[in-house]
């Protein structure tokens, strides 16, 4: 009988129950809103980071290029150059 009298004095106090319950979830519980900041931190550092790395191979890229067109040849050139007068000597 005692569980009867339980139950149904505790079913006016279920919507309570049922509100505070959502009253928390709405003021203190945060996992929705960080989980969201998470997602939003991430996109951002990944776009943010994959730029920076294009920039990177790019300049990475124009040195490797511009050092076999132009310091190459010069450090060729002027290895015979020096070879050739050390071999005359």
């Amino acid at each position: 009988d005692r569980r009867r009298e339980a139950l149904a004095t505790a079913s006016p106090i279920q919507p309570i129950i049922k509100d505070v319950g959502e009253i928390y979830s709405r003021l203190l519980d945060h996992r929705p809103v960080i989980q969201g900041e998470i997602r939003y931190f991430v996109k951002e550092f990944e776009e943010k980071r994959g730029l920076r790395e294009l920039r990177v191979l790019e300049n990475l890229k124009n040195t490797i290029f511009e050092t076999n067109e132009h310091v190459l040849p010069k450090c060729e050139q002027a290895m015979h150059d020096n070879l050739n007068e050390a071999i005359k000597r």
